[in-house]
């Protein structure tokens, strides 16, 4: 393994450790999940570029495409919870409520 390849395994690696073991706020879950999405691009345009094959050329456009998607529809969410509960807390945050 690289010391590039192993960067981007380890960032990814500690957005998730960060997702599962910070559970505090909503927007911290979100961020996490975007330095994933992140690293997960970073990885993919790199071994596109390695592979140098037009197939692959287009999957990390996807990604960035859906990360983006991924993104607004997160901060839309914590817009929505904001008004409604009166914090991001994610414990304040109850399925069960109506």
């Amino acid at each position: 393994m690289t010391l590039t390849n192993f960067s981007f395994f380890s960032a990814f690696v500690l957005g998730l450790a960060g997702l599962s073991f910070n559970r505090t706020h909503l927007l911290s879950a979100l961020l996490c999940l975007e330095g994933m999405m992140l690293s997960l691009y970073l990885s993919f345009s790199l071994w596109a570029l390695t592979l140098e094959a037009v197939n692959f050329s287009s999957a990390p456009m996807f990604l960035l495409t859906f990360s983006a998607c991924e993104a607004s529809t997160g901060l839309a969410l914590l817009v929505a919870t904001a008004r409604t509960h009166g914090s991001d807390h994610l414990k304040a945050l109850n399925l069960l409520q109506c």
